[in-house]
């Protein structure tokens, strides 16, 4: 349980301030397409590194060190452009065995190797006025029949109304620039992303008094960006770094 204390812009900005660095970036998935120089290697290791980025931090950072060392050699790309179902062995996290990997990893081949991958796909969609269903509906029409539980939980279908957590946090990476988002994406401004929603960030805004919806799916998403944009419309999801320090100093001082 925890006492909702109502947080104002200036609270807020010291936040963003404090954990908005280049230090964040270590304990943080963001880690691994900051490893790479090349566009597309960056891209796809963001892409990648968000699929796997629910449950225990400590249990998908060292299965992306894994999969990016030992499996992708330390090359994104050429892991993709020429992947075969054999590399990857019997590499799965949690829900995602390895045929949902497989699934994913192959239709992440014909993108590569017949468009201009990632942002052309998203650019796409975006210009359709319904980017997070093209990218989904892209993944969906070509997946393998053994695609189980996992493929679906890794590449969510926002027609269920879900939060889309981990593609709005891929977004951020990609678009914002920063000392800890990487920015190279330009076909959407900073102003049109949301907030990425998991448990922890709706319970920690609902304690800010900037969330009100119990619920922790789009329509909270919309909300909570909505009143985000009240303190910064260019760029409001530079607090999620805000709600991250935030819930730190709650668990510190036993709040909630």
């Amino acid at each position: 349980m925890y006492t909702v204390v109502v947080i104002t812009k200036f609270e807020l900005d010291k936040f963003v301030e404090k954990y908005e660095k280049p230090e964040f970036i270590f304990d943080d998935p963001i880690q691994f397409p900051h490893r790479y120089k090349d566009k597309k290697d960056v891209e796809l290791a963001g892409f990648i590194s968000s699929l796997l980025a629910y449950g225990s931090r400590k249990q998908f950072i060292n299965k992306l060190e894994d999969l990016f060392i030992n499996v992708a050699q330390n090359e994104p790309l050429n892991f993709i452009q020429n992947f075969e179902p054999k590399i990857i062995g019997n590499f799965n996290y949690r829900f995602g065995k390895p045929n949902d990997f497989i699934s994913i990893f192959k239709i992440l081949k014909e993108l590569y190797n017949t468009s201009k991958g990632l942002e052309e796909l998203f650019e796409y969609g975006y210009h359709q006025g319904k980017m997070f269903e093209t990218v989904v509906d892209y993944f969906y029409s070509r997946a393998d029949k053994n695609s189980g539980h996992g493929f679906y939980h890794m590449i969510p279908n926002p027609r269920n109304g879900g939060a889309m957590k981990r593609m709005c946090m891929y977004l951020r990476w990609m678009v914002r620039k920063g000392p800890v988002d990487l920015g190279i994406w330009s076909f959407i401004s900073p102003s049109e992303l949301y907030i990425p929603l998991d448990v922890h960030v709706g319970r920690v805004s609902r304690a800010m008094g900037i969330l009100t919806r119990s619920a922790n799916d789009f329509i909270s998403v919309i909300e909570l960006t909505e009143k985000l944009k009240e303190f910064c419309p260019q760029d409001p999801i530079k607090y999620d770094f805000a709600i991250f320090g935030y819930g730190i100093n709650c668990l510190k001082n036993g709040k909630y």
